[in-house]
């Protein structure tokens, strides 16, 4: 099987080190330079919880030959209609394209190479990247190796194919086959949409908006929309770590207070994260945000779901990419504030 890492980043560095090490025939794909000749000279490094290096091949994509049988999409969304679209003369009619990014990218990935290419996976640990060439792993290394990723056929078989890339990717990390992999990814989505929009949205942690109490009630909100579109597009959503994500809609205005302290619990351990939009933006790149909270407004059309919440956090964030700045967190909840009321007329 001959495999492509298309987005050696973070992520892909520690997935090309570890199928690279058992023997996969595996190509890591990457614009930068200076990384792809790092990783060709002197290995993919990964620090972090565990410590390893592995010898890899690394290409740049004008560099792509012959055909792949397994694609593991890591790149951002942001870049998808043009990646895919030079990757497609790479393909065969068998290969399969596993889409491993945030957000909900299955159907635009198969609009590009085909619906039958395409298998979703979820990329269940933490990366960082260090410099050219090393990766840290952030995930504790027991928890990596018993749960790296959830795969799984858009239709929710078990197929032949899936026990097969299930194969492969257990050699990075403990894999699973899942038949509900989007109800996974739309929960995910959920958490992404109340908190990584917020951070981006307000420029803080997460745990600055579970402390002021118009951030938490406005992740509230955002979880309540992405919820109720999920549900009116026909999402069925999965339990994360047992937690029914389902379970935070609100019905009406008395369920906030207990949602509320819901979040607090649950997301406690996450309080010292910052969104990565939230590092692009001060890094003055453009953000995922269509992919992540846009998704909500996107699919409510045609509903009579309102989606003013997800709406705000969009136009905060678009609004600090065209001016290359990032948002001011006491200005910006004042307008969460102004919606909340606004909410409860």
């Amino acid at each position: 099987m001959r495999i492509a890492v298309l987005g050696a980043g973070s992520l892909g560095t520690i997935v090309g080190a570890y199928l690279s090490a058992g023997g996969m025939d595996v190509e890591l794909i990457d614009t930068y330079e200076a990384h792809v000749d790092a990783l060709n000279q002197t290995g993919a490094k990964v620090i972090g919880t565990h410590e390893f290096q592995a010898k890899v091949k690394a290409i740049t994509p004008e560099n792509k030959s012959g055909k792949y049988d397994l694609v593991l999409l890591l790149t951002k969304q942001l870049y998808n209609d043009s990646v895919l679209s030079e990757l497609l003369p790479f393909l065969d009619k068998d290969s399969v394209v596993c889409s491993l990014q945030n957000g909900i990218p299955e159907n635009n990935v198969a609009s590009i190479v085909g619906a039958e290419r395409v298998i979703a996976g979820s990329v269940e640990f933490g990366a960082t990247f260090i410099e050219p060439g090393v990766s840290s792993l952030t995930t504790e290394y027991t928890q990596f190796k018993k749960y790296a990723f959830q795969i799984g056929e858009l239709n929710g078989e078990t197929t032949d194919r899936i026990k097969q890339i299930k194969a492969v990717l257990d050699l990075v990390g403990g894999t699973h086959i899942s038949d509900n992999l989007v109800g996974t990814k739309w929960s995910k989505l959920l958490i992404n949409n109340a908190f990584s929009g917020l951070s981006a949205a307000l420029n803080g942690e997460y745990g600055d908006i579970l402390d002021n109490e118009y951030g938490i009630i406005s992740a509230v909100h955002i979880a309540d929309e992405t919820i109720k579109v999920g549900h009116a597009i026909g999402i069925s959503f999965a339990k994360m770590n047992g937690f029914d994500i389902a379970s935070l809609e609100v019905t009406n205005e008395q369920d906030v207070p207990t949602r509320v302290q819901t979040f607090r619990a649950v997301m406690e351990p996450s309080r010292l994260l910052k969104a990565s939009m939230l590092q692009d933006l001060e890094k003055k790149r453009k953000t995922e945000i269509d992919f992540i909270n846009g998704v909500v407004p996107k699919m409510a059309e045609g509903t009579s779901i309102p989606t003013p919440f997800n709406d705000m956090v969009v136009k905060m964030v678009k609004s600090a990419e065209e001016s290359q700045t990032v948002p001011d967190f006491n200005t910006n909840i004042k307008s969460f504030e102004e919606l909340i009321k606004k909410h409860k007329m």
